[in-house]
């Protein structure tokens, strides 16, 4: 059962596409390594998981666009937690990608 699911979205201050889809990329990557549950979307990148486990998470986040050069970041987190659990990724999306 997970108690915490987030969203992050993770803008580098950088003009360059290419830039910014690698940066995004290892972002990604970082979250995949996690072992954390998680789905790529367009805008965003939900995951799954407890709640310390989500912030440490979220925090990595933040840097990884600064250790690869970008100047700054802005980083948008939407955080939904409940002790008793919380609706998964495929409870609320699931019939939409089938």
């Amino acid at each position: 059962m997970y108690t915490t699911s987030i969203a992050v979205q993770v803008l580098p201050d950088i003009t360059e596409t290419d830039k910014i889809i690698a940066i995004v990329d290892k972002v990604i990557a970082y979250i995949a390594s996690t072992g954390y549950h998680y789905v790529v979307g367009p805008f965003e990148t939900t995951i799954e998981g407890d709640l310390e486990g989500l912030m440490e998470i979220a925090k990595r986040c933040q840097e990884i666009p600064i250790e690869e050069g970008a100047p700054s970041t802005k980083t948008y987190i939407k955080v939904f937690h409940s002790p008793k659990g919380v609706l998964t990724i495929d409870e609320k999306t699931g019939k939409y990608n089938k």
